[in-house]
């Protein structure tokens, strides 16, 4: 429950200074947590990155001053830390959809982004099956992407990288499986963000195995505590699930997010869901 008093109380924080310089170290402070956790967490339980969430609050406040028919363009861009009002134009219409000049009129339409507030929700004791595994550092072998993600939107999408693969070259990644997680797994790593609210990170699909393929790229995982939670059904269920990880799971326990890689392995219509951890405080 903490965890969700700290995330809100950086909220806060962002919200008294949207027309300041706001550092996410800082925010990251705030809620008591290194800013990789801060800002992978955020991520994961808003679907946005934190850099786009203050980039549509700052872009909501400044087209409801532009209402106001005596305040010029120029002054709102600097306020909300755009370098010139073009730049600002720029971001303003891909946002609101129209200029600020034509925002300024009384009967045009703009969109609003209402602050955020991070909340726990009982849903009616949906019992949620994890252990906790030490694992000694491993590899990864199999087919690597660097994967974009702007406005919620993955660049290659999963279905794009799978299709790429194809069903032999899943066939061949699942024989070559030589150790926990087993199968044919799905590794998101090296996660970041950049201030124009862009999140890139690094998405493989292979295996775990000791050998060396010269045609896959290997990612090596150092020894980390994980969280491993068991999921039967499709893909809506691991969805489902891996939300329930961060908005349920993570408040509550006695864990907090490792600086590491989250991984999916699936065989038919059982999964598991690794969560790097480690003991809070």
């Amino acid at each position: 429950m903490d965890m969700l008093k700290e995330m809100n109380e950086a909220l806060n924080y962002i919200e008294g200074n949207l027309e300041n310089q706001i550092d996410l170290a800082e925010v990251a402070k705030r809620a008591y947590c290194s800013e990789y956790h801060f800002k992978r967490l955020f991520s994961l339980l808003s679907g946005i990155t934190i850099s786009e969430y203050i980039r549509r609050r700052r872009l909501t406040l400044a087209a409801l001053e532009l209402k106001e028919q005596h305040v010029k363009v120029i002054d709102i861009a600097m306020k909300y830390g755009y370098q010139s009002p073009d730049a600002f134009s720029r971001a303003f219409q891909n946002f609101h959809g129209v200029t600020p000049t034509l925002a300024k009129k009384p009967e045009q339409s703009l969109k609003v982004y209402p602050r955020m507030s991070f909340q726990l929700t009982i849903r009616g004791g949906v019992e949620m099956k994890y252990r906790i595994v030490e694992r000694e550092p491993f590899q990864v072998v199999g087919v690597k992407y660097e994967v974009e993600m702007v406005n919620e939107i993955l660049s290659p999408t999963y279905e794009d990288m799978i299709a790429n693969v194809g069903e032999s070259g899943l066939n061949e990644l699942a024989t070559i499986s030589r150790g926990e997680p087993h199968g044919v797994v799905h590794v998101s790593a090296n996660y970041s963000e950049s201030i124009e609210g862009k999140a890139t990170f690094e998405q493989y699909i292979g295996a775990v195995t000791t050998e060396e393929i010269e045609k896959y790229e290997t990612l090596k995982i150092p020894s980390l505590l994980w969280a491993v939670f068991e999921v039967d059904g499709d893909w809506t269920q691991v969805e489902e699930q891996w939300q329930r990880i961060y908005s349920e799971w993570l408040p509550l326990s006695s864990y907090e997010l490792a600086e590491g890689p989250e991984i999916l392995a699936s065989k038919e219509q059982k999964s598991e869901i690794w969560i790097a951890i480690k003991k809070k405080g």
